[in-house]
């Protein structure tokens, strides 16, 4: 189990050491320190890009309130019977076609 333990710690550094050799940190991997820039006191802030222009706000359109038909309404067209017929028929051929 412990030699396992120690393979693996193994594998680890190797993998870490190619790690650093292919994306070009080879002072990293010869040193084994890390690479420090020669210039540390010469730190410029990036400057900071515009933000951009905001968008102009949308128009509000006025919202038409819905047509509630009540249920003892005097205008509203009464259903006939021969039209619930008539559909209750038509449901039933689909659910036949279906079936």
């Amino acid at each position: 189990m412990l030699e396992i333990g120690i393979f693996c710690v193994i594998l680890l550094a190797a993998g870490y050491w190619a790690a650093m050799y292919v994306m070009g940190r080879h002072d990293d991997v010869i040193h084994g320190k890390f690479v420090h820039s020669e210039d540390e006191g010469d730190f410029a802030a990036p400057v900071m890009p515009t933000p951009p222009p905001c968008f102009p706000s949308r128009p509000v359109k006025p919202v038409q309130p819905t047509k509630i038909v009540q249920a003892n309404d005097p205008t509203a067209k009464p259903v006939s019977s021969d039209a619930l017929q008539s559909l209750l028929a038509a449901i039933q051929q689909d659910l036949k076609s279906v079936a």
